[in-house]
């Protein structure tokens, strides 16, 4: 993993076999989002509802929303998936935040 840029960190990939990451399908629609702008328009388009002491970037957990039922999710809490994958999806906002 390289610098985090963005709502996401970069990902480098590799071919050692180490840290291996089980939602690759996940990771080529983050860099889709990113390259289109998609990322940064969202956030910008959700900033005013953004609490002055928020951790959490709305955006951001919009597109993760979508990125859980994007890999087969069927609620909020889905987006557990993610969380398990800090290195790949950076921080992730705990079930409560989310919904």
């Amino acid at each position: 993993m390289s610098k985090r840029i963005g709502s996401y960190p970069r990902v480098r990939v590799e071919g050692g076999g180490r840290g291996v990451v089980a939602q690759t399908g996940a990771v080529l629609l983050v860099e889709t989002a990113r390259k289109t702008g998609l990322d940064a328009a969202i956030s910008a388009a959700l900033a005013p509802w953004r609490k002055a002491r928020a951790v959490h970037d709305p955006g951001k957990i919009l597109l993760d929303v979508a990125l859980a039922v994007a890999l087969g999710g069927d609620c909020l809490s889905d987006v557990a998936v993610l969380r398990a994958e800090p290195a790949v999806f950076g921080p992730v906002a705990c079930d409560p935040t989310v919904s």
